[in-house]
Formats: structure tokens, sequence, C-alpha cells
């Protein structure tokens, strides 16, 4: 998931509605402590997420390996090195506030880009995270170039 997530702008989170419907929400913001099969993301334009959550706190989120280098690489040996990319499924916590070492690691993420007018726009008002737990996980893959070692 971590060399997915450096490779990807964003992740998408899958969630399903009062009528049964999934809805796919892009997330920029999420971050994973690897050790202890959980994390966050902040939580500030997702309407439907919120309105999802309340019925049904389970996800699930997809991070995909969108380097190009990885993808031409893998295009052209016809083999992938490694998974292009994970599933996690998850339950989501309620709406918190940001801790102070939370509110740090959104803003390293967005450091080169902090200059520009979007990024003032789009990640100047993080103050609330939600928290969750990994229950199972799912590699991506394309079985006819999956290496026979992974």
């Amino acid at each position: 998931m971590a060399d997915a997530q450096r490779a990807s702008m964003h992740c998408s989170i899958a969630s399903v509605d009062q009528n049964l419907q999934p809805t796919i929400t892009p997330i920029g913001t999420l971050f994973l402590h690897e050790d202890s099969f959980s994390g966050f993301f902040f939580d500030t334009y997702s309407e439907a997420l919120q309105e999802n959550f309340i019925q049904n706190p389970k996800a699930c989120i997809q991070a995909i390996n969108s380097s190009k280098l990885f993808w031409l690489k893998s295009l052209i040996t016809g083999q992938f090195q490694d998974y292009p990319g994970i599933r996690l499924y998850v339950e989501i916590g309620q709406l918190r506030p940001a801790q102070e070492a939370e509110l740090a690691l959104v803003q390293r993420r967005i450091k080169a880009l902090k200059w520009t007018k979007g990024s003032r726009l789009i990640w100047n008002d993080f103050h609330q995270v939600r928290d969750f737990k990994v229950h199972h996980y799912r590699w991506v893959q394309y079985p006819v170039m999956m290496p026979k070692q992974l």
C-alpha cells in the first residue's frame, strides 16, 4: 500500500448509500499505520461518505500504483515486478479533530504544491480526520502479467 500510495495522487474509497448504491470517493490525504493495520484520512469534502457511514461504516479503499514508469516497464516486459495496487477492507470511525502530528503529515505531503492557488483552496481547511481499521486486504492483480514468485 505504501508504494502504491507514494506513486498515486489519491486513493479511492468505496462505500454504499442507504439505497445500497455504491459510491466511490477519491481521497488524497490517506495515511497508514502499517504496523497496526490501521490509518486515517482527512475528511473535509466527502459528503457522500459522511452520509454513507451513518448506516454502514464498512468500506473498501483502493490504491493503484499510477507511476508512468511502473506501467511503461510492465507493459514493455509483459510482467509486473510488483502488485499494481491493493484493496483494503476497512471499518471507518467517526469524525474527530486532527492531532498536530497528523496535520504535520498532511503538510509534508502537500509541501511541493503549497504555493499554488489550488493547494490553498483545497488543503487549507483540514481539521478533521477519520480513523480506519483494516480487516482484510486483497492485492490488485492482472493474472497474465503477475510474476510467478509473488
